[in-house]
């Protein structure tokens, strides 16, 4: 299995990316209250050439506090998540999923502005299911799991009808999107695949322990065991030898 470090890095992007989107949008959202500015016109109008204007501005646009401060938490947490886990594509995910999910809004759309960041919302959350999934890799699909926990109830906010004061076609969107980019985009192999002895261009089936019990012709055989080899130890016998020195008693002594 590949190693971990090798592809989850906890670097400064993880954090300024998130914090900067949001610096941007409640940036924007300060100037529309503080200067009394509507800039709603310049959201997703479907089916409008002005309208495409809102492919690149809608996200960073928004109604109200409430609406705002709804989007803020989980686009911060969700934007941690992409880029940490999925590093390699995150800043296509954010850049193509705002305009891949704002030309299906322009297209399915009512005919009334559709601005806010939850279409990117929609997008981050569909792509983090489904690539988790895909991969089989048991920390992604952990992400996978944590964020159906957390935001699953989302998913009622695709249909129509569920609440009219939403753009439940830019969450539509967002989920279509996702889904296409965790197909399009491709990860690294987590997973490496299993590869046996047998596989390997170096192998030898006449020094294999288990092919060496089939013959020529495939049938199975019992090969015989190994003689034990008996090693004999000779031990050579240690011979010491003492010596006692004696004086003789006709030894002369030196004269003086």
């Amino acid at each position: 299995m590949t190693e971990d470090y090798h592809h989850f890095k906890f670097t400064p992007s993880v954090w300024i990316v998130p914090t900067l989107l949001l610096i941007v949008i409640w940036f924007v959202f300060v100037i529309e209250n503080s200067f009394n500015v509507d800039l709603t016109s310049h959201g997703i109008l479907p089916r409008t050439i002005s309208g495409l204007q809102g492919l690149l501005f809608s996200p960073f646009l928004h109604g109200d506090l409430n609406h705002i401060a709804n989007n803020s938490i989980p686009l911060f947490i969700l934007t941690t998540a992409l880029i940490y886990f999925y590093r390699d594509v995150s800043l296509k995910v954010l850049f193509y999923g705002i305009l891949l999910s704002g030309l299906i809004t322009w297209v399915i759309g009512r005919d009334s502005y559709h601005i806010g960041a939850s279409g990117l919302i929609y997008v981050l959350v569909s792509f983090i299911f489904f690539k988790g999934m895909m991969t089989q890799y048991y920390r992604l699909m952990a992400l996978s799991l944590t964020v159906v926990m957390i935001y699953g109830g989302m998913i009622w906010y695709v249909f129509p009808e569920v609440d009219k004061q939403i753009s439940w076609e830019g969450h539509l969107a967002g989920l279509i999107t996702g889904f296409i980019f965790a197909i399009r985009f491709k990860t690294p192999d987590y997973v490496e695949a299993i590869q046996y002895p047998w596989e390997k261009p170096d192998f030898n089936p006449e020094e294999d322990m288990f092919m060496k019990h089939f013959d020529e012709d495939g049938n199975f055989v019992n090969t015989p065991e190994p003689e034990e080899e008996i090693e004999e130890i000779i031990v050579s016998p240690t011979i010491s030898y003492s010596y006692v020195y004696k004086e003789t008693p006709n030894e002369t002594k030196p004269i003086e």
